[in-house]
């Protein structure tokens, strides 16, 4: 397992990630901490979850994930061997059950000791804003389109200050965003470097995949100049560029057949450049999953790529993908394709 640096710290992380959102929803607890031995077992030992996991959310089961993984930690004694990503809900209607007072200094410190509780440590590696309060295009939404009516109010200081002290107590080390723009992330650094006691943003957790490249288009620049790397989310689609939906399968317990309104990469466009692809790993011997896992990995801007699954077979595979290298050949059908169906599903 190859590990990177997390943006500007000295703290390593391995280039593939633990995604955790299907525990205590299409896994259960037994499940989840298999999938936790196994990927310590493989040097995975970045792990992401969110207090609004898992996801579909549902009132019921706010915050089950972490709790599996607290019992996880407790039992095995190994949370100093982990780097443990976690993250705030950002307000929405769905989450009218978790809280309604968006980042307000009252709810991040809240938000911090419930995760902290749940999770049964004393600190969290990389704590995350899960969307932004503001009115922006992110959950699939390509393009910007301002409400003139918006009443939130700009509190990048504030929430860095509020998030620093949380990192003075040492209940948090790093912080980072999720779901964000460049003007977003850009003005979080700016509220950095005005006062450099404030803790600076390291990762943005978005999705990229061969379906989806947009953050190819402005964030890519600012991960680079800024030293502020991807932590890419969704690099399979939800399991569509693993090629078990082509030709109209809809396969027993997987995501897409039980949640079909989950239906952001199988639109027509994305079904034709997933059967493209697919064409092009079996021309080389590849199989579609990790030939898409593989490239995202290829890409400067990625520190690590967040891998999930409900089976032990598919993380497996997507595990294995670590050692899959792509030859120029490869890349450039990659990028044939992609001219030809560019961004199907942002």
């Amino acid at each position: 397992m190859k590990y990177n640096t997390l943006g500007s710290t000295d703290l390593k992380i391995s280039e593939i990630c633990l995604g955790t959102m299907t525990w205590g929803r299409q896994n259960t607890q037994e499940e989840g901490w298999a999938q936790m031995d196994y990927a310590l077992e493989q040097g995975i030992q970045f792990w992401d979850t969110a207090e609004l996991y898992p996801v579909p959310t549902l009132p019921e089961l706010y915050a089950h994930t972490e709790i599996i993984m607290g019992q996880w930690f407790k039992q095995s004694g190994k949370r100093s061997e982990i780097v443990l990503a976690s993250k705030i809900a950002g307000p929405a209607g769905f989450t009218a059950h978790i809280r309604t007072n968006g980042f307000h200094p009252t709810a991040l410190k809240e938000a911090v000791e419930g995760s902290l509780k749940r999770l049964q440590t004393d600190y969290i590696d990389l704590y995350q804003l899960h969307w932004p309060e503001r009115n922006t295009n992110f959950f699939g939404k390509l393009g910007y389109t301002h409400d003139s009516d918006e009443q939130w109010v700009e509190n990048f200081e504030e929430v860095l200050d509020t998030l620093g002290a949380l990192v003075a107590e040492g209940k948090i080390r790093h912080i980072g965003l999720s779901n964000e723009t460049p003007w977003g992330l850009m003005r979080y650094l700016d509220a950095y470097r005005a006062k450099q006691e404030r803790p600076r943003i390291q990762t943005v957790q978005n999705p990229y995949s061969l379906l989806n490249r947009s953050y190819e288009v402005g964030l890519a620049e600012c991960s680079m100049r800024e030293q502020v790397g991807l932590l890419a989310y969704s690099p399979l689609g939800f399991g569509v560029l693993s090629g078990k939906y082509l030709g109209g399968v809809q396969p027993e317990g997987a995501r897409v057949t039980l949640f079909p309104n989950y239906n952001r990469y199988s639109n027509p466009q994305a079904v034709q450049a997933t059967e493209a692809y697919a064409q092009l790993a079996q021309e080389h011997g590849l199989s579609l999953a990790q030939m898409s896992l593989a490239f995202v990995r290829t890409r400067p801007f990625v520190q690590s790529t967040i891998i999930g699954a409900t089976s032990m077979e598919q993380l497996r595979e997507n595990a294995e993908s670590a050692q899959v290298a792509l030859s120029e050949d490869v890349l450039r059908g990659i990028e044939a394709i992609h001219v030809q169906y560019p961004n199907p599903s942002p």
